[in-house]
């Protein structure tokens, strides 16, 4: 019986920045280090994302385009906009700039320091 999803990984040329550059940001929790450049770091609510070396490569910049194109990272509606504010204050490159829908869910879409599509979200209530 499945499950869930235990993680997803992110390809990296430089996983040690980039996973520290997550730890600082958003207080994850390294959780594992195989030696060679791969991480997994753990969100507070139990999600796992895994840093693994990688090739250079070209990320599309539409991020609409078929495939995985962004990873959803929850906030609480209250603490919405100081992490916009945060987020900003270290020039991260902005998508779509932050909105509060009518029926309460914040939305901001920005790119982490390799490229990577994320989506900042609040709501209410969960899903």
């Amino acid at each position: 019986m499945v499950r869930g999803i235990e993680h997803l990984a992110i390809f990296s040329s430089d996983t040690a920045k980039l996973k520290d550059w997550y730890i600082k940001t958003f207080d994850f929790k390294q959780v594992y280090d195989n030696g060679k450049g791969t991480y997994f770091l753990k969100a507070q609510d139990g999600f796992i994302l895994e840093f693994v070396m990688g090739s250079a490569g070209e990320i599309p910049k539409d991020h609409t385009i078929i495939g995985l194109r962004h990873i959803a990272i929850s906030v609480a509606l209250d603490d919405f906009e100081n992490m916009v504010e945060k987020l900003k204050a270290v020039n991260i490159d902005v998508v779509s700039e932050a909105t509060i829908s009518d029926k309460g869910v914040g939305t901001f879409f920005f790119r982490d320091p390799d490229g990577n599509v994320l989506h900042l979200i609040s709501r209410k209530a969960p899903l």
